[in-house]
């Protein structure tokens, strides 16, 4: 979103229950635009990936029992942040008016003079249920639907600490948002008001999350089922005969990475649509860029390929990012395509498909996306002397190159880019998820970002760093440089691609999630 003046503002944004898809457009937009972003404990920490990198990320989340931030002090620092001219999203779970404490919020703006903006979010009242297979509202069961708080004001605040009774509404199925830690008074209020003791009911525990876990039963025993299943806060509570339906509709069990927190260490750049195929599979990504890829140090080598096109016979691009970075400085030079006249091969899928993105053909691709297969394809395909330019990372094996000149073909290398450490902004969320058992699965895609991930936490120990978690590499090159800093590697894509790693990594989804 282009920023159109320098007067400070704020955005209420509801995040949405969880999931970091659910996320609306404009939110999205308002996180791209903001100085500042506040944020809560119940936003997915992917979210935070998609804020511009040179945004202050300020933590004031709630949970039972503790506040990183007095909700006072909350109210203050976004008049302070605006009033400094910042835009500043104030991130929050759910939508910020359905018990979020939006209203009081932006009326401490309204009364300071702050101009803000609502981005209303998929609330948790409707989303958990549906994640959970349980809709609020059917035909057939319940043509209405009530969304009360399992928390209430004390009296000494000047509220009250118990809500209801609430008496049963003809259809109608109830809905308390942390719905658990007063379970016992709000099923008692139910019951009060005339609810029989045998209305369905059920417990979702973090709904949408790969935490989520759902409990059915009973008014009459779902705390003790709930006891039994080990479900505690943040968890909402559903009674009505719509919770029968969970068995007919239960459908987010059943993809392929439920219950999977992923960490993504590969570029930004790159992260995003590794996450969307994530969360396309049910799984729930966090990302921690351990690089980040930028130009060249110096142009001068590119440049002078690119000015004799023409003479090379062949163009061979080892990954995707070298086709992105090679045709981004044809097109700054103003160099016209038709001069690439030799024949092109591309290390595997992906880098094929970078390369059909501007019109051009693949003359060669191996069966097994590595350097070496590579170099034995090309190695029968090429004649002694024929002319190669190689266009690559500035960090990279020479097993190609040293290959292809010692069967006396010239080959030209030349630095298309480089990758170069980052992740310092995400580490302490990361870490913290680690140190719970809250990731699941590490990814490491290349060598660099797995020597930068080490760097990054280079003062842990690492085995106890990652225990709780399994490893996956995209392939055996990238696995053998995590077993040399000491990683213990669990799975190992057979497809070298990041489709063929999430296909090994849903593969294994069945297995234990600890080591």
């Amino acid at each position: 979103m282009q920023r159109l003046s320098k007067t400070g503002k704020v955005y209420l944004v509801g995040a949405g229950p969880g999931d970091p898809s659910l996320l609306t457009l404009k939110g999205l937009w308002c996180l791209q635009e903001a100085d500042v972003v506040v944020y809560d404990r119940l936003v997915g920490e992917y979210l935070l990936a998609l804020c511009r990198e040179d945004a202050e990320l300020i933590y004031v989340g709630k949970a039972t029992g503790h506040h990183a931030l007095p909700q006072e002090e909350i109210n203050r620092l976004l008049v302070e942040q605006a009033a400094a001219g910042k835009v500043v999203c104030r991130l929050k779970g759910g939508d910020p008016f359905v018990f979020g404490r939006g209203g009081e919020e932006a009326a401490e703006l309204a009364k300071a003079g702050i101009p803000f903006e609502i981005v209303p979010g998929v609330t948790a009242a409707v989303a958990a249920p549906a994640y959970a297979g349980i809709p609020v509202t059917h035909r057939d069961f319940a043509s209405a639907f009530m969304v009360a708080t399992g928390h209430r004001r004390k009296e000494a605040d000047g509220g009250a600490e118990a809500g209801g009774p609430f008496p049963p509404a003809a259809g109608c199925t109830a809905v308390f948002l942390m719905g658990y830690e007063n379970l016992r008074a709000i099923v008692r209020s139910l019951l009060a008001g005339g609810w029989s003791k045998d209305t369905p009911a059920a417990l979702v525990y973090w709904g949408t999350r790969a935490e989520q876990k759902a409990v059915t039963g009973a008014l009459a025993d779902i705390e003790e089922r709930a006891r039994e299943a080990k479900i505690g806060p943040p968890s909402i509570l559903i009674a009505g005969r719509v919770v029968d339906l969970k068995k007919l509709l239960g459908w987010r069990e059943r993809q392929p990475l439920f219950g999977k927190r992923i960490l993504i260490t590969r570029a930004l750049r790159q992260a995003h649509g590794f996450a969307r195929k994530i969360m396309q599979l049910g799984g729930e990504p966090v990302c921690l860029p351990a690089i980040a890829l930028v130009p060249p140090e110096d142009y001068a080598p590119l440049d002078d390929a690119l000015a004799r096109l023409p003479e090379y016979d062949w163009v061979v691009f080892t990954s995707a990012n070298g086709v992105n970075f090679f045709m981004q400085r044809l097109q700054e030079l103003k160099i016209d395509i038709r001069k690439l006249r030799g024949e092109i091969a591309a290390i595997g899928p992906a880098t094929a498909e970078a390369v059909s993105r501007f019109g051009l053909q693949v003359a060669y691709r191996p069966g097994e996306y590595r350097a070496e297969a590579l170099l034995e394809g090309l190695g029968g395909m090429i004649p002694a002397g024929r002319r190669v330019l190689l266009p690559r990372a500035a960090e990279a094996r020479e097993v190609l190159p040293e290959g292809l000149r010692s069967q006396g073909i010239r080959v030209e290398v030349v630095p298309v880019y480089r990758t170069v450490p980052a992740g310092a902004g995400y580490k302490a969320v990361v870490r913290e998820l680690l140190g719970d058992g809250r990731i699941h699965i590490i990814t490491f895609t290349s060598s660099s970002s797995v020597r930068n991930f080490a760097s990054l936490f280079a003062d842990e120990d690492m085995n106890r760093l990652l225990e709780r978690s399994r490893v996956a590499c995209i392939g055996p090159v990238t696995a053998g440089t995590a077993r040399s800093l000491g990683m213990r590697v669990d799975i190992v894509a057979r497809e070298y691609t990041v489709d063929g790693l999430l296909k090994s990594i849903a593969g294994e989804a069945g297995r234990a999630d600890t080591p």
